[in-house]
């Protein structure tokens, strides 16, 4: 995962990859540090052209307000620019895969 440091990285990484994951997490969040390396692994075989960016909670408190993010860990999901999807701290990761492998599959190349 790649780390996001300000507003214009966000719009980058958004309008420059077809499908985009931020992930918020925060430092002394040990769910975040379970749930990582989880939806690394997972998104990575299954899904190679999802672009991986982490965005720390307690060190770019702007970023995390823009996107109304409230309690960590949270998965945010892009489709082509749009908001698709929002995972909250109890996510499952088996449905967050089962959920985004229909739209990724329409991508197509």
């Amino acid at each position: 995962m790649f780390e996001i440091t300000n507003s214009e990285q966000i719009k980058d990484a958004i309008n420059q990859n077809q499908v985009t994951l931020f992930y918020f997490s925060g430092e002394n969040c040990s769910v975040c540090k379970v749930l990582k390396p989880k939806i690394e692994e997972e998104v990575t075989k299954n899904f190679p052209k999802i672009k991986l960016y982490e965005i720390k909670t307690d060190i770019y408190k702007e970023l995390t307000s823009q996107f109304t993010v409230f309690s960590i860990p949270t998965t945010i999901i892009f489709f082509e620019g749009k908001e698709f999807k929002r995972y909250g701290r109890t996510m499952s990761i088996p449905l967050f895969l089962e959920e985004i492998k229909r739209p990724y599959d329409l991508m197509g190349e």
